[in-house]
């Protein structure tokens, strides 16, 4: 009995990777706008700097390190499938990218807790 498309990892690793791109192109106004703080209103620059210290905030740091590192990862794995010829192992490779992502972003996190 063949698994629907859907419950397949590639696919999974699919929509993982759409998700973390419109997720960072949402984010990455919100960087500039704090970087453009520090050229307009150092003072709010200041403001916001000590309200990124509280621990959610560190949280949300590490969602943002995980989603850089998993859209990363399966930017190389689209590549790879586009460039070599992959069979059956397609699988590992794409479970071993979130791994590679949710250490990478682990490590990150227990450096800034």
């Amino acid at each position: 009995m063949m698994r629907p498309a859907r419950a397949h990892p590639l696919w999974l690793a699919f929509v993982l990777h759409r998700v973390s791109g419109v997720a960072l192109a949402l984010f990455l106004p919100l960087h500039f706008y704090v970087l453009s703080l520090a050229l307009t209103a150092p003072e709010r620059l200041d403001g916001f700097l000590t309200f990124a210290e509280q621990p959610l905030v560190k949280v949300a740091e590490f969602g943002l390190v995980f989603l850089l590192a998993v859209h990363t990862a399966g930017g190389l794995r689209l590549m790879a499938m586009e460039w070599l010829p992959w069979s059956a192992p397609q699988k590992s490779l794409a479970a071993g990218a979130v791994g590679f992502a949710v250490l990478l972003s682990g490590t990150f996190f227990l450096q800034v807790i």
